[in-house]
Protein backbone atom coordinates (compact mmCIF):
# COMPACT_ATOMS: atom_id res chain seq x y z
CA UNK A 1 0.00 0.00 0.00
CA UNK A 2 1.47 3.57 -0.41
CA UNK A 3 0.58 5.14 2.83
CA UNK A 4 0.25 8.73 1.63
CA UNK A 5 -2.20 7.84 -0.97
CA UNK A 6 -4.43 5.59 0.07
CA UNK A 7 -7.30 4.28 -2.33
CA UNK A 8 -10.43 4.39 -0.23
CA UNK A 9 -9.16 7.23 2.29
CA UNK A 10 -12.00 9.41 3.05
CA UNK A 11 -12.12 13.24 1.10
CA UNK A 12 -14.33 16.45 2.03
CA UNK A 13 -17.12 15.18 0.72
CA UNK A 14 -17.77 12.52 2.27
CA UNK A 15 -16.80 14.14 5.86
CA UNK A 16 -19.71 16.79 4.73
CA UNK A 17 -22.02 13.86 3.69
CA UNK A 18 -21.46 12.08 7.41
CA UNK A 19 -22.49 15.74 8.92
CA UNK A 20 -25.70 15.52 7.06
CA UNK A 21 -26.12 12.01 7.79
CA UNK A 22 -25.37 12.71 11.87
CA UNK A 23 -28.05 15.81 12.01
CA UNK A 24 -30.68 14.88 15.05
CA UNK A 25 -28.14 11.74 15.60
CA UNK A 26 -24.68 13.22 16.72
CA UNK A 27 -24.66 16.11 18.88
CA UNK A 28 -22.62 19.35 17.78
CA UNK A 29 -20.81 19.56 20.88
CA UNK A 30 -20.40 22.91 22.82
CA UNK A 31 -16.86 24.88 22.79
CA UNK A 32 -15.50 25.52 26.02
CA UNK A 33 -12.87 29.06 26.95
CA UNK A 34 -10.06 27.86 29.11
CA UNK A 35 -8.71 30.94 30.92
CA UNK A 36 -6.02 28.71 32.96
CA UNK A 37 -4.77 27.34 29.57
CA UNK A 38 -4.85 30.79 27.80
CA UNK A 39 -2.88 32.32 30.62
CA UNK A 40 -0.04 29.20 29.93
CA UNK A 41 -0.13 29.64 26.66
CA UNK A 42 -0.09 32.92 26.29
CA UNK A 43 -3.21 32.74 23.43
CA UNK A 44 -7.13 31.81 23.20
CA UNK A 45 -7.15 28.02 24.20
CA UNK A 46 -10.83 26.23 23.96
CA UNK A 47 -11.89 22.62 24.78
CA UNK A 48 -14.23 20.81 22.21
CA UNK A 49 -16.38 18.94 24.78
CA UNK A 50 -16.80 15.58 22.53
CA UNK A 51 -16.76 13.96 26.68
CA UNK A 52 -20.84 15.64 26.44
CA UNK A 53 -21.28 13.77 23.10
CA UNK A 54 -23.83 11.30 23.49
CA UNK A 55 -22.18 7.78 24.47
CA UNK A 56 -20.05 10.10 26.45
CA UNK A 57 -16.94 9.90 23.56
CA UNK A 58 -17.21 10.82 19.64
CA UNK A 59 -17.13 7.05 18.97
CA UNK A 60 -21.07 7.35 17.71
CA UNK A 61 -19.85 9.42 15.03
CA UNK A 62 -18.33 6.88 12.94
CA UNK A 63 -19.98 4.29 14.33
CA UNK A 64 -23.39 5.79 12.65
CA UNK A 65 -22.05 6.49 9.42
CA UNK A 66 -20.54 2.75 9.06
CA UNK A 67 -23.18 0.68 9.86
CA UNK A 68 -26.02 3.50 8.05
CA UNK A 69 -23.65 2.64 5.05
CA UNK A 70 -24.04 -1.37 5.26
CA UNK A 71 -26.65 -2.82 2.62
CA UNK A 72 -29.95 -4.39 3.57
CA UNK A 73 -29.00 -8.30 3.64
CA UNK A 74 -25.20 -6.90 5.86
CA UNK A 75 -28.01 -5.36 8.07
CA UNK A 76 -29.79 -8.42 8.05
CA UNK A 77 -26.80 -10.33 9.07
CA UNK A 78 -26.13 -7.89 12.01
CA UNK A 79 -22.82 -6.15 13.21
CA UNK A 80 -20.54 -7.19 15.53
CA UNK A 81 -17.53 -5.17 17.45
CA UNK A 82 -14.85 -5.56 20.00
CA UNK A 83 -14.08 -2.73 22.40
CA UNK A 84 -13.58 -2.03 26.00
CA UNK A 85 -15.58 1.12 26.34
CA UNK A 86 -16.56 3.91 24.35
CA UNK A 87 -15.92 2.18 20.87
CA UNK A 88 -18.44 -0.59 22.35
CA UNK A 89 -21.30 2.21 23.30
CA UNK A 90 -20.93 4.00 19.79
CA UNK A 91 -21.49 1.03 18.05
CA UNK A 92 -24.34 -0.23 20.38
CA UNK A 93 -26.34 3.27 20.20
CA UNK A 94 -25.60 3.36 17.14
CA UNK A 95 -27.05 0.11 15.97
CA UNK A 96 -30.44 0.26 18.10
CA UNK A 97 -31.17 4.00 16.29
CA UNK A 98 -30.95 2.69 12.92
CA UNK A 99 -32.48 -0.78 13.90
CA UNK A 100 -29.72 -3.24 13.66
CA UNK A 101 -28.84 -6.05 15.98
CA UNK A 102 -25.21 -5.80 17.46
CA UNK A 103 -22.88 -7.90 19.69
CA UNK A 104 -20.42 -6.70 21.29
CA UNK A 105 -17.24 -8.33 22.81
CA UNK A 106 -15.73 -6.94 26.02
CA UNK A 107 -12.62 -7.65 28.23
CA UNK A 108 -13.64 -10.17 31.29
CA UNK A 109 -12.37 -7.52 33.34
CA UNK A 110 -14.25 -4.43 31.33
CA UNK A 111 -15.23 -2.02 34.06
CA UNK A 112 -19.09 -2.79 35.16
CA UNK A 113 -20.15 0.45 34.63
CA UNK A 114 -19.22 0.87 30.43
CA UNK A 115 -20.73 -2.75 30.29
CA UNK A 116 -23.36 -2.12 31.92
CA UNK A 117 -24.03 1.59 29.52
CA UNK A 118 -23.31 -1.01 26.33
CA UNK A 119 -26.05 -3.26 27.30
CA UNK A 120 -28.35 -0.55 28.18
CA UNK A 121 -27.56 1.15 24.69
CA UNK A 122 -28.80 -2.14 23.19
CA UNK A 123 -26.17 -4.69 22.61
CA UNK A 124 -25.79 -8.10 23.69
CA UNK A 125 -22.59 -7.88 25.47
CA UNK A 126 -20.53 -11.24 25.39
CA UNK A 127 -17.50 -10.85 28.02
CA UNK A 128 -14.46 -12.85 26.91
CA UNK A 129 -10.69 -12.56 27.05
CA UNK A 130 -8.15 -10.59 29.64
CA UNK A 131 -7.15 -8.31 27.12
CA UNK A 132 -8.36 -6.73 23.99
CA UNK A 133 -6.08 -8.64 21.54
CA UNK A 134 -8.03 -11.66 22.75
CA UNK A 135 -11.59 -9.87 22.94
CA UNK A 136 -10.85 -8.49 18.82
CA UNK A 137 -10.20 -11.97 17.90
CA UNK A 138 -13.15 -13.32 19.27
CA UNK A 139 -15.23 -10.85 17.70
CA UNK A 140 -13.69 -11.62 13.91
CA UNK A 141 -14.38 -15.60 14.48
CA UNK A 142 -18.06 -14.67 15.41
CA UNK A 143 -18.27 -12.65 12.09
CA UNK A 144 -16.78 -15.08 10.11
CA UNK A 145 -18.91 -18.07 11.94
CA UNK A 146 -22.23 -15.77 11.87
CA UNK A 147 -21.75 -13.19 8.66
CA UNK A 148 -22.17 -10.83 10.89
CA UNK A 149 -20.24 -7.21 9.95
CA UNK A 150 -17.30 -6.77 11.66
CA UNK A 151 -17.17 -2.51 12.84
CA UNK A 152 -13.75 -1.88 13.16
CA UNK A 153 -12.97 0.93 15.87
CA UNK A 154 -11.05 3.29 13.58
CA UNK A 155 -9.57 1.16 9.99
CA UNK A 156 -12.45 2.13 7.69
CA UNK A 157 -13.10 5.09 5.93
CA UNK A 158 -16.54 5.41 6.67
CA UNK A 159 -15.54 5.55 10.44
CA UNK A 160 -12.79 8.31 9.34
CA UNK A 161 -14.91 10.38 7.74
CA UNK A 162 -17.74 10.43 10.57
CA UNK A 163 -15.05 11.30 13.01
CA UNK A 164 -13.91 13.92 10.41
CA UNK A 165 -17.52 16.07 11.33
CA UNK A 166 -15.61 16.84 14.61
CA UNK A 167 -12.91 19.13 12.59
CA UNK A 168 -16.09 20.78 10.77
CA UNK A 169 -17.46 21.92 13.98
CA UNK A 170 -13.70 23.13 15.00
CA UNK A 171 -13.89 25.32 12.36
CA UNK A 172 -17.26 26.01 12.68
CA UNK A 173 -17.17 27.50 15.88
CA UNK A 174 -13.35 28.39 16.22
CA UNK A 175 -12.77 30.07 12.75
CA UNK A 176 -9.89 31.84 13.72
CA UNK A 177 -8.17 28.53 15.09
CA UNK A 178 -4.62 28.31 14.38
CA UNK A 179 -3.58 24.55 16.13
CA UNK A 180 -5.91 21.82 16.85
CA UNK A 181 -4.80 18.88 19.19
CA UNK A 182 -5.99 15.89 19.22
CA UNK A 183 -5.39 12.42 20.94
CA UNK A 184 -4.13 9.79 19.17
CA UNK A 185 -4.71 5.72 19.36
CA UNK A 186 -5.40 4.19 16.04
CA UNK A 187 -6.18 7.44 14.13
CA UNK A 188 -9.05 7.66 13.11
CA UNK A 189 -10.49 10.99 14.83
CA UNK A 190 -6.85 12.54 14.06
CA UNK A 191 -6.95 11.26 10.41
CA UNK A 192 -10.79 12.35 9.97
CA UNK A 193 -10.46 15.77 11.79
CA UNK A 194 -7.52 16.20 9.27
CA UNK A 195 -9.08 15.43 6.01
CA UNK A 196 -11.78 18.05 6.65
CA UNK A 197 -9.82 20.60 8.23
CA UNK A 198 -6.66 20.63 5.92
CA UNK A 199 -9.19 20.79 2.91
CA UNK A 200 -10.95 23.72 3.86
CA UNK A 201 -7.36 25.06 5.96
CA UNK A 202 -4.36 24.42 5.29
CA UNK A 203 -2.96 26.70 7.69
CA UNK A 204 -4.18 25.20 10.52
CA UNK A 205 -1.20 22.98 12.25
CA UNK A 206 -2.52 19.49 13.78
CA UNK A 207 -0.87 18.03 16.61
CA UNK A 208 -1.38 14.81 17.75
CA UNK A 209 -1.00 13.71 20.85
CA UNK A 210 -0.03 9.66 22.44
CA UNK A 211 0.67 8.35 25.84
CA UNK A 212 4.51 7.84 26.00
CA UNK A 213 3.61 4.06 26.93
CA UNK A 214 1.63 3.59 23.77
CA UNK A 215 2.76 5.38 20.97
CA UNK A 216 2.93 3.61 18.04
CA UNK A 217 2.87 6.80 15.85
CA UNK A 218 6.33 8.22 16.04
CA UNK A 219 8.15 4.51 15.37
CA UNK A 220 5.55 3.59 12.79
CA UNK A 221 6.44 7.30 10.95
CA UNK A 222 9.88 7.01 11.06
CA UNK A 223 9.69 3.68 9.26
CA UNK A 224 7.12 4.82 6.89
CA UNK A 225 4.45 2.29 7.47
CA UNK A 226 2.31 0.71 10.69
CA UNK A 227 4.60 -1.15 13.19
CA UNK A 228 3.50 -2.83 16.36
CA UNK A 229 4.19 -1.71 19.84
CA UNK A 230 5.05 -5.04 21.89
CA UNK A 231 3.15 -4.37 24.80
CA UNK A 232 1.58 -0.59 25.00
CA UNK A 233 0.80 0.59 28.73
CA UNK A 234 -0.57 3.95 29.90
CA UNK A 235 -3.57 4.70 32.24
CA UNK A 236 -5.40 6.13 28.93
CA UNK A 237 -7.17 2.90 27.50
CA UNK A 238 -8.40 5.14 24.80
CA UNK A 239 -5.76 5.42 23.00
CA UNK A 240 -4.18 2.25 24.25
CA UNK A 241 -3.50 1.07 20.67
CA UNK A 242 -0.36 -1.06 19.62
CA UNK A 243 -0.74 -0.55 16.32
CA UNK A 244 -1.70 2.35 13.60
CA UNK A 245 -4.65 1.34 11.52
CA UNK A 246 -3.80 1.03 7.64
CA UNK A 247 -6.31 3.51 6.19
CA UNK A 248 -5.50 6.34 9.41
CA UNK A 249 -2.18 5.94 9.52
CA UNK A 250 -1.90 7.15 5.23
CA UNK A 251 -3.35 10.26 6.36
CA UNK A 252 -2.21 10.90 9.59
CA UNK A 253 0.93 10.82 7.69
CA UNK A 254 0.17 12.95 4.83
CA UNK A 255 -2.24 15.84 6.64
CA UNK A 256 -1.46 15.78 10.42
CA UNK A 257 1.82 18.14 10.97
CA UNK A 258 2.84 16.52 13.87
CA UNK A 259 2.85 13.48 16.50
CA UNK A 260 3.78 14.61 20.12
CA UNK A 261 3.91 12.24 23.50
CA UNK A 262 2.89 13.04 27.04
CA UNK A 263 3.95 11.37 30.30
CA UNK A 264 1.74 9.26 33.19
CA UNK A 265 1.91 11.98 34.98
CA UNK A 266 1.21 14.99 32.75
CA UNK A 267 -1.53 12.55 31.93
CA UNK A 268 -3.06 12.65 35.57
CA UNK A 269 -1.92 16.51 35.86
CA UNK A 270 -4.06 17.37 32.64
CA UNK A 271 -7.55 15.23 33.91
CA UNK A 272 -6.85 16.87 37.30
CA UNK A 273 -7.31 20.31 35.56
CA UNK A 274 -10.17 19.95 33.55
CA UNK A 275 -12.32 18.41 36.90
CA UNK A 276 -11.35 21.38 38.99
CA UNK A 277 -10.52 24.26 36.42
CA UNK A 278 -13.43 23.72 33.41
CA UNK A 279 -15.86 21.64 35.82
CA UNK A 280 -15.31 18.73 32.89
CA UNK A 281 -15.39 14.87 33.74
CA UNK A 282 -12.74 14.08 31.32
CA UNK A 283 -10.98 10.53 30.68
CA UNK A 284 -7.27 10.41 30.34
CA UNK A 285 -7.40 9.50 26.80
CA UNK A 286 -9.84 12.67 26.45
CA UNK A 287 -7.05 14.88 28.39
CA UNK A 288 -4.14 13.85 26.61
CA UNK A 289 -4.18 17.10 24.43
CA UNK A 290 -4.41 19.19 27.69
CA UNK A 291 -1.48 17.34 29.21
CA UNK A 292 0.87 18.09 26.00
CA UNK A 293 -0.48 21.90 26.84
CA UNK A 294 0.70 21.49 29.83
CA UNK A 295 3.92 19.52 29.25
CA UNK A 296 5.14 22.89 26.37
CA UNK A 297 2.41 25.70 26.62
CA UNK A 298 4.92 28.05 24.50
CA UNK A 299 5.24 26.16 21.92
CA UNK A 300 1.79 26.36 20.26
CA UNK A 301 -0.06 29.35 18.34
CA UNK A 302 -3.23 29.96 19.27
CA UNK A 303 -6.30 30.31 19.39
CA UNK A 304 -5.75 26.75 19.66
CA UNK A 305 -9.08 23.78 20.52
CA UNK A 306 -8.29 21.44 22.31
CA UNK A 307 -10.27 18.52 21.62
CA UNK A 308 -11.45 16.25 24.71
CA UNK A 309 -12.45 13.14 23.14
CA UNK A 310 -14.19 11.25 26.05
CA UNK A 311 -15.54 11.13 29.49
CA UNK A 312 -16.35 7.37 30.34
CA UNK A 313 -14.22 6.76 32.86
CA UNK A 314 -14.72 4.32 35.33
CA UNK A 315 -15.24 6.08 39.26
CA UNK A 316 -12.79 3.95 40.51
CA UNK A 317 -10.11 4.58 37.89
CA UNK A 318 -10.85 8.15 38.41
CA UNK A 319 -10.31 8.12 42.12
CA UNK A 320 -6.62 6.31 41.27
CA UNK A 321 -5.80 8.88 39.03
CA UNK A 322 -6.95 12.08 40.49
CA UNK A 323 -4.41 10.94 42.98
CA UNK A 324 -1.46 10.32 40.96
CA UNK A 325 -2.39 13.93 39.53
CA UNK A 326 -2.57 15.16 42.70
CA UNK A 327 0.85 14.41 43.59
CA UNK A 328 2.10 14.85 40.27
CA UNK A 329 1.28 18.36 41.09
CA UNK A 330 2.93 18.56 44.70
CA UNK A 331 -0.44 18.58 46.24
CA UNK A 332 0.33 15.23 48.17
CA UNK A 333 2.87 14.73 50.62
CA UNK A 334 3.98 11.40 52.05
CA UNK A 335 6.15 11.19 55.12
CA UNK A 336 8.04 8.77 57.92
CA UNK A 337 8.87 10.15 61.14
CA UNK A 338 9.92 8.87 64.03
CA UNK A 339 8.54 9.78 67.52
CA UNK A 340 9.04 9.02 71.33
CA UNK A 341 6.00 6.49 72.02
CA UNK A 342 4.55 8.48 74.90
CA UNK A 343 0.61 10.37 75.54
CA UNK A 344 0.59 13.58 73.54
CA UNK A 345 3.05 13.03 70.98
CA UNK A 346 0.84 12.56 68.33
CA UNK A 347 -1.38 15.37 69.35
CA UNK A 348 1.99 17.52 69.70
CA UNK A 349 2.97 16.33 66.10
CA UNK A 350 -0.43 17.21 64.77
CA UNK A 351 -0.52 20.53 66.39
CA UNK A 352 2.68 21.68 64.34
CA UNK A 353 1.15 20.08 60.82
CA UNK A 354 -2.50 22.20 61.85
CA UNK A 355 -0.08 25.53 61.90
CA UNK A 356 2.02 24.46 59.16
CA UNK A 357 -1.65 24.42 57.55
CA UNK A 358 -1.57 20.81 56.11
CA UNK A 359 -4.44 18.58 55.98
CA UNK A 360 -3.60 14.97 57.14
CA UNK A 361 -5.63 12.63 55.12
CA UNK A 362 -4.21 9.03 57.12
CA UNK A 363 -1.90 8.53 59.51
CA UNK A 364 -0.42 4.94 60.63
CA UNK A 365 1.99 3.96 63.21
CA UNK A 366 5.05 1.04 63.40
CA UNK A 367 5.99 -0.23 66.74
CA UNK A 368 7.51 -3.46 65.91
CA UNK A 369 10.17 -2.32 63.59
CA UNK A 370 13.38 -4.43 64.71
CA UNK A 371 15.06 -0.79 63.65
CA UNK A 372 12.79 0.89 66.17
CA UNK A 373 14.21 1.66 69.53
CA UNK A 374 12.61 0.52 72.54
CA UNK A 375 10.72 4.20 73.16
CA UNK A 376 10.32 5.00 69.60
CA UNK A 377 7.20 4.73 67.40
CA UNK A 378 7.52 5.37 63.29
CA UNK A 379 4.36 7.43 61.89
CA UNK A 380 3.71 7.46 58.38
CA UNK A 381 1.78 10.48 57.33
CA UNK A 382 -0.51 10.83 54.07
CA UNK A 383 -0.64 14.94 53.90
CA UNK A 384 -2.68 16.96 51.52
CA UNK A 385 -0.99 20.23 50.72
CA UNK A 386 -1.06 23.51 48.55
CA UNK A 387 1.70 22.56 46.23
CA UNK A 388 5.49 21.91 46.42
CA UNK A 389 6.61 25.32 47.85
CA UNK A 390 4.26 24.13 50.67
CA UNK A 391 5.86 20.95 50.84
CA UNK A 392 8.76 22.09 51.53
CA UNK A 393 7.78 24.35 54.24
CA UNK A 394 5.82 21.78 55.73
CA UNK A 395 9.15 19.44 55.62
CA UNK A 396 11.07 22.71 57.13
CA UNK A 397 8.03 23.53 59.76
CA UNK A 398 8.79 19.68 60.85
CA UNK A 399 12.26 19.94 61.36
CA UNK A 400 12.52 23.07 62.80
CA UNK A 401 10.15 21.86 65.63
CA UNK A 402 12.52 18.87 66.03
CA UNK A 403 11.39 16.01 64.57
CA UNK A 404 13.20 13.94 62.33
CA UNK A 405 12.30 13.09 59.13
CA UNK A 406 12.73 9.47 57.79
CA UNK A 407 11.12 9.83 54.17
Amino acid sequence: MNYRTPALAPILDDVRGAQKMLSGVARCTPMEGSRHLTRLVGAPVHLKCENLQRTGSFKLRGAYIRIAGLSPEERAAGVVAASAGNHAQGVALASSLLGVRSTVFMPVGAPLPKVAATREYGAEVRLHGQVVDETLAAAQQYARETGAVFIHPFDHPDIIAGQGTVGLEVLEQCPEVRTILVGVGGGGLAAGIAVAVKALRPDVRIVGVQAEGAAAYPPSLAAGRPTTLDSPQTMADGIKVGRPGDVPFALVAELVDEVRTVSEDELSSALLLCLERAKLVVEPAGASPVAALLSRPESFEGPVVAVLSGGNVDPLLMQRTLRHGMAAAGRYLSLRLRLTDRPGALANLLGVLSVADANVVDVSHARTDPRLGLTEVEVELQLETKGPKHCTEVREALRDAGYQVVA
